[in-house]
């Protein structure tokens, strides 16, 4: 008799999906923050952004501080919802890392480089969100395969 165990074949699927959700929430979380502190420093009008004269999508800086604080809030609560492996946190962040990036692209010129991470990290956000199909929810809460 043969008493070694011998785990579902499926487990590292599970394992895997649950690893991207994870990792999602907290990429999530990281932009939240940033946006929260981009937001903060554009609505203080600090000196870090570069202002760019003729620029088609021209807007108040402080109103683009004012988008990016709400957009990082709203990134911030979902990831909450991402670590409670949440249906409705996993299309949300889709959408919220979805805005967060065409903010980015609206605001390139004033902080190009930064722009440019976060529209990177969002793009991460939404492959990781959309790689974990919620096939996994018996590793993070929820029903077990």
């Amino acid at each position: 008799m043969n008493a070694m165990h011998t785990a579902h074949p499926s487990s590292a699927k599970y394992a895997w999906a649950g690893g991207l959700r994870v990792f999602a929430a907290v990429m999530l979380a990281l932009a939240g923050l940033f946006g929260i502190f981009r937001g903060i420093m554009a609505i203080a009008e600090d000196e870090v952004f570069v202002t760019t004269p003729h620029y088609v999508f021209q807007f108040d800086l402080t109103g683009w501080g004012w988008v990016h604080l709400g957009l990082g809030i709203v990134a911030l609560l979902v990831s909450f919802g991402l670590f409670a492996a949440a249906a409705w946190a996993r299309y949300t962040g889709v959408g919220i890392a979805a805005l967060v990036i065409i903010a980015n692209f609206l605001s390139l010129p004033y902080y190009p480089w930064w722009s440019v991470i976060m529209i990177v990290m969002s793009g991460v956000i939404i492959w990781a969100l959309c790689v974990d199909r919620g096939e996994d929810e018996g590793v993070m809460g929820g029903r077990q395969p």
